[in-house]
């Protein structure tokens, strides 16, 4: 088995609200050798790691993390809509593995995925039909949030259960880092709000608009300094950073929920993706980074990386 690992942040306000030329050139040139590294490699499975933003989760059943054998995308923000395609076999085969291997796992026969799964896709293949890939949702929105260290024992259980394919393997997070979106929350929210968040009714394609831009306009303000959003956090960002390249993950068994949430916002939580896309690829032996891309950028709201690594044993 070959294996390796792409860390992807995702924003909704991608080519609606961008940043300076400079930053997005810089962007874009990170992207690109993510996307020679993915080639190269020539994955033919993705374990694609991602978080949801009431699109297909809700409080009605909200499980800390759900494997999906069948998935299709809602659309939103001009993502692309309709199925991915899920190598249904490989899913079943690592949900056996993970359950065997004592990690409680949920199973989705009909998953509903967001720009979080779709965006990273669409960047690094072109298409969310463009590859076989495994969808695993990771909750990293909705509270009460469960500890790291459950998401570190998913990502390596999988990873072990993905050593039994004989496949070459893509590991793949999205999502991250410090960025505090204006996402709802249950707690205190009007009656309409929460019924919303615990039955998932479908919006109306006009609804959804306003929502998207209620967003594009929340990024604008962050840009311009006059939100009370939390701001992005580079020195947190970095310490994510080089946690995952030195290959100390068992140091996220000690990240509290609060701690990550104070650092870097309420969304911060969606580094859990990357968490478990590096676990997975430890499980099969050392790692090193080949790359890796930094910057902050407020016209997205995100504290925005891209980061590739490969065995060990692969130089």
């Amino acid at each position: 088995m070959t294996v390796a690992a792409v860390g992807l942040s995702h924003s909704p306000l991608i080519g609606k609200n961008d940043p300076a030329p400079e930053t997005l050139a810089a962007v874009e040139e990170a992207v690109e050798g993510a996307r020679s590294f993915v080639r190269a490699f020539n994955p033919d499975l993705v374990v694609l790691y991602a978080p949801d933003h009431y699109n297909g989760f809700f409080y009605k059943e909200m499980p800390p993390f759900c494997l999906a054998t069948e998935a299709s995308a809602v659309g939103d923000f001009g993502s692309a809509a309709g199925p991915l395609s899920v190598d249904t076999e490989a899913a079943r085969a690592l949900a056996r593995g993970v359950l065997d291997r004592g990690v409680d796992l949920t199973v989705s026969a009909r998953m509903t995925v967001d720009h979080g799964f779709v965006q990273p896709l669409e960047v690094l293949f072109g298409g969310i039909d463009k590859v076989p890939v495994v969808p695993v949702f990771v909750n990293g929105v909705a509270t009460p949030l469960g500890p790291v260290s459950r998401i570190r024992a998913l990502g390596t259980a999988i990873g072990q259960a993905a050593a039994e394919l004989d496949r070459r393997v893509l590991f793949l997070g999205s999502g991250g880092l410090s960025h505090d979106p204006p996402v709802p929350v249950l707690n205190g929210a009007p009656p309409r709000v929460a019924d919303a968040l615990i039955e998932g009714h479908p919006p109306t394609p006009e609804q959804r608009a306003r929502g998207e831009e209620r967003v594009i306009q929340a990024g604008r303000d962050y840009a311009a300094g006059s939100t009370r959003m939390i701001p992005i956090n580079p020195a947190w960002d970095n310490h994510v950073l080089d946690t995952l390249e030195s290959r100390r993950l068992a140091d996220v068994d000690s990240w509290s929920v609060e701690w990550m949430a104070a650092e870097g916002g309420g969304s911060a939580h969606e580094v859990r993706t990357w968490i478990a896309a590096f676990a997975s690829l430890a499980a099969t032996g050392d790692y090193r980074m080949t790359s890796h891309f930094y910057a902050p950028i407020p016209e997205w709201i995100a504290g925005f990386a891209v980061a590739t690594a490969a065995q060990e044993t692969d130089r």
